[in-house]
């Protein structure tokens, strides 16, 4: 039973990433252009008050400062670092550098929550990184120190969001709703200032514009981060670290199904590799529960004293 509620859970936190692929087609298709932070600020800021206000509870003492810095790491800092580095970068690259994030969480993991290191755990980070460089990498080109820096930013942020998360946990007596509606709240505040300051606002919006907002809000922030935060309640923080590496393939998925782009031979094996170092990433279930040494049998004798037999067990063997 254990088994097979942590095999729904590990697929339950996996929608999140899967929604989080879609993300760049619904972007570049129903969303007004060239305006990558906007669509940032209006999945997490709108998304994180319906969720205050479902949740109807703030953060108390200690956690004002909690939930803005998990709020920064996990959604605010995170996304616009990512499209820094998508913008400033060539094909591929960003998603490249972001599949380290597994490694970095690993680290710590072991450093912050005392989770072992396996060696298991090395071989998946190598095949999530080598299953991502056959998936994009589009041949050598001039890099961006900038978009570098940015990508490997992105990564150490989504990996201290996942470590400090597992870590802190959720404080008691909040739920989940309201847990989430916090992080995306503040990440929403601290992207605002960004993107009023370095897009300008559209000239109007369309009804594809409003089908895309309503569904990075609903399904690309809502759900996708319950769903999300929640895994990373029950699961250890590496198990779901390499489930993030879900997006790109769901990219690349959708650019095949919906833009008509080719599929080599080659992403169909990084495919395949990423999809093994997902499952060695997870946890095992543990072995047979050992029975012990069995008692040996009762074994009834009749001791007869003056007056009337009594019944004596003993332990045979």
């Amino acid at each position: 039973m254990k088994n097979r509620q942590t095999v729904l859970t590990v697929a339950l936190t996996g929608l999140a990433p899967t929604v989080w692929g879609s993300t760049y087609l619904v972007t570049t298709e129903l969303l007004p252009p060239d305006r990558p932070l906007l669509a940032t600020t209006m999945r997490a800021l709108p998304g994180g008050l319906v969720l205050l206000a479902l949740g109807r509870k703030l953060p108390v003492g200690i956690w004002w400062w909690r939930a803005l810095v998990l709020g920064v790491l996990n959604i605010g800092a995170f996304n616009f670092l990512l499209f820094v580095a998508a913008y400033r970068l060539p094909g591929g690259i960003a998603a490249m550098v972001m599949s380290a994030q597994p490694m970095f969480v690993v680290i710590l993991a072991a450093l912050f929550l005392g989770e072992r290191i396996r060696p298991v755990h090395a071989l998946a980070c190598a095949m999530g990184i080598g299953g991502v460089v056959l998936l994009v990498f589009r041949g050598t080109a001039s890099l961006d120190t900038t978009g570098l820096l940015a990508a490997v930013g992105g990564a150490l942020c989504m990996a201290s969001g996942i470590t400090l998360t597992k870590r802190w946990g959720r404080p008691e007596g909040v739920g989940l709703l309201a847990f989430t509606g916090w992080q995306l709240t503040a990440g929403g505040l601290v992207l605002l200032p960004f993107w009023l300051s370095l897009e300008d606002l559209p000239d109007g919006l369309t009804g594809s514009n409003v089908i895309g907002f309503a569904y990075l809000i609903t399904l690309g922030a809502i759900l996708s981060y319950i769903a999300w935060f929640r895994g990373i309640e029950r699961l250890p923080a590496v198990a779901v670290s390499f489930l993030a590496l879900g997006s790109p393939v769901v990219a690349t998925l959708l650019g095949y199904l919906v833009k008509d782009q080719t599929l080599s031979a080659l992403q169909i094996v990084g495919m395949v590799v990423i999809f093994l170092a997902v499952v060695l990433g997870q946890p095992r279930p543990p072995g047979p529960k050992s029975e012990g040494t069995p008692s040996a049998p009762l074994r009834t004798t009749v001791s007869r004293l003056p007056g009337r037999p009594a019944l004596k067990q003993e332990r045979g063997g």
